[in-house]
């Protein structure tokens, strides 16, 4: 996720003015269907609001449904509300035997290296992309939520305001929406950034607020480090060749000062060990293999770690994240997304 620092933020607005034909009255719009836009919009529709969740893609439930289905959890009974009904719901969905389609429930608690804990409980916290999906359909009709897929905030001129308000959001496709309150449930935070919310990208220094782990940290570093020297350029020993892609030569800056790098974004892969329901790998058109040199010299150089972390998910499946030196996050090549226009993040 970007380190922009921002809460959810909630803007009152009033209406004083005549709506016109192309503006779309709420009570909340919520601006993102990530699972805390979702969980915004279901509470919103309980309390008797009007409500939409704007979704600027076509798929609903952020990460949760898009490959993180290992629920980074720790003290559980710090769950509840409607997250916890989310898990109460997948743990129902898997209860039922016929959603056990290459493996029996007892035979996945029983593999090692999973992420649901013992099976015990009346929530589950593991469980594969399309069944978070379905939960997620299922409360958003039940509670009759409208949602709105593939409309992006115009980030010209997206925000209308009155005063310090928010009165209305225009979409790159000229829809409006006018409401009593906004809610900015993306992970970009484009709308509250727009509406003049403050907010920064990167890391504080430790001396900011008189902390020991912010800040550039080399050091005490230990995860994702390699463990072999590895050449760094493109012609092995020979410096005017150039480096290798995403490498920097600046060196990663003074220790414990702040900077504007962000956290590596990365792929959460749903993999599996089941041929016949496996779907190729296709090389990419614009394939180079010197964008993956780096990682074949550390493989070289014998650096013998599995480069990547698969947690099992139910019917053998995965959530695969990256893991040690080098693995599927490409690292230093996502530091223009916080604050870029929609273009240069589809190319990131």
């Amino acid at each position: 996720m970007l380190a922009k620092t921002f809460l959810f933020s909630l803007l009152l607005a009033s209406s004083g003015f005549v709506l016109g034909a192309d503006v779309s009255n709420y009570d909340i719009v919520v601006y993102g269907g990530t699972s805390g836009g979702i969980t915004a919009g279901i509470q919103a529709a309980r309390m008797g609001k009007k409500v939409v969740i704007i979704e600027p893609t076509k798929f609903l439930g952020g990460l949760t449904t898009g490959g993180l289905g290992a629920t980074d959890i720790g003290n559980k009974a710090a769950i509840g509300g409607i997250s916890q009904e989310f898990y109460q719901r997948i743990f129902k969905h898997y209860s039922d035997p016929a959603q056990w389609k290459t493996q029996t429930r007892e035979a996945y608690f029983a593999k090692k290296q999973h992420g649901g804990g013992a099976g015990s409980e009346d929530t589950m916290w593991t469980f594969e992309p399309h069944v978070a999906t379905k939960v997620y359909d299922d409360m958003i009709a039940e509670a009759k939520v409208p949602v709105v897929y593939g409309e992006r905030l115009d980030l010209k001129k997206g925000v209308v305001k009155e005063g310090a308000q928010i009165t209305e959001i225009i979409m790159e496709s000229g829809k409006r929406f006018h409401a009593k309150m906004f809610i900015d449930a993306t992970y970009e935070g484009d709308l509250m950034a727009k509406a003049g919310v403050s907010y920064r990208v990167g890391r504080e220094a430790n001396a900011e607020f008189n902390e020991t782990i912010n800040g550039i940290q080399t050091s005490h570093a230990k995860s994702h480090q390699f463990i072999k020297n590895i050449d760094p350029y493109v012609k092995p020993g020979d410096p005017k060749s150039g480096v290798l892609p995403a490498i920097q030569t600046d060196g990663p800056g003074v220790e414990f000062a702040g900077d504007k790098r962000i956290q590596a974004y990365n792929y959460r892969m749903c993999t599996t060990d089941m041929p016949e329901n496996r779907l190729e790998w296709p090389k990419p058109k614009n394939y180079d293999p010197l964008l993956f040199e780096l990682a074949l010299r550390n493989a070289e150089a014998g650096d013998a770690r599995i480069q990547w972390n698969p947690v099992w998910m139910p019917n053998n499946k995965t959530d695969t994240n990256n893991n040690f030196a080098i693995s599927s996050d490409f690292i230093g090549m996502n530091y223009d997304y916080p604050d870029a226009d929609y273009a240069t993040r589809d190319r990131i």
